[in-house]
């Protein structure tokens, strides 16, 4: 019994580790995608890649300051989100 608690709450921590951000903005307001990259580039993001999560925000991978970044984005305004 005892391993099948721990099993859940393994499983539900690590669910939580992968959980994405949730950016709730209607697509008319979002900024056109080419908009968003050039801001990101601006603030020294190099984007490898680009791509909309399943909760509607913008995510980029790439490197910022010679390091590897995953960040994601509000997409009206192109700011920086946390999980």
């Amino acid at each position: 019994m005892k391993s099948i608690v721990v099993s859940a709450a393994l499983l539900a921590v690590a669910g939580m580790a992968f959980a994405e951000p949730s950016c709730n903005v209607p697509k008319e307001k979002w900024m056109p995608e080419a908009q968003f990259k050039k801001q990101a580039e601006g603030q020294g993001y190099q984007i490898k890649t680009f791509k909309v999560n399943k909760g509607n925000c913008y995510e980029i991978y790439g490197t910022k300051d010679g390091k590897k970044v995953e960040h994601w984005f509000d997409p009206a305004t192109g700011a920086q989100v946390t999980k």
